[in-house]
């Protein structure tokens, strides 16, 4: 018995490879830590000016309190990227709750406690510190362009 076999015409398109097709079914995961980064910074984006322009929301304590702790969350986190990440989440974590007490302290001591200054204070220090660890970083690849 002999098969016979048909040429496919140039203009039907090849056959994924096993690779393409485990690739293609990986491509949700993959686009969702994007997705759930954009919602985090969109929630606690929310959250800092229902509070800074005193809105009254059921949503103003939750989304204020994410962001309180997302903001020095995060910009630590960058700064530790060579932990593992669960070591990674609990440092971030442990320095944010951190920074709120010092800011709280810091507030109340010098008697000029408000829920507005409170989140400028926070943001203005999560900013610092990944305004620093960006610097770092930079500063990290002039110098390893001028040794190359």
């Amino acid at each position: 018995m002999q098969t016979i076999g048909t040429k496919s015409s140039s203009s039907d398109p090849p056959e994924p490879a096993a690779d393409d097709r485990l690739r293609q079914a990986r491509a949700p995961q993959r686009d969702l830590l994007p997705l759930l980064a954009g919602t985090a910074t969109t929630i606690a984006g929310v959250g800092a000016v229902l509070a800074l322009a005193d809105i009254d929301s059921p949503l103003r304590a939750p989304f204020t309190l994410f962001f309180l702790l997302a903001a020095p969350t995060a910009a630590v986190a960058l700064a530790l990227r060579n932990l593992e990440p669960v070591g990674r989440v609990l440092a971030s974590l442990s320095a944010a709750v951190a920074v709120i007490l010092l800011v709280a302290q810091g507030m109340i001591a010098v008697h000029r406690w408000s829920v507005p200054g409170g989140i400028a204070a926070v943001a203005a220090l999560s900013s610092l510190i990944l305004l620093l660890v960006l610097v770092r970083r930079l500063r990290g690849r002039t110098v390893r362009r001028r040794v190359s």
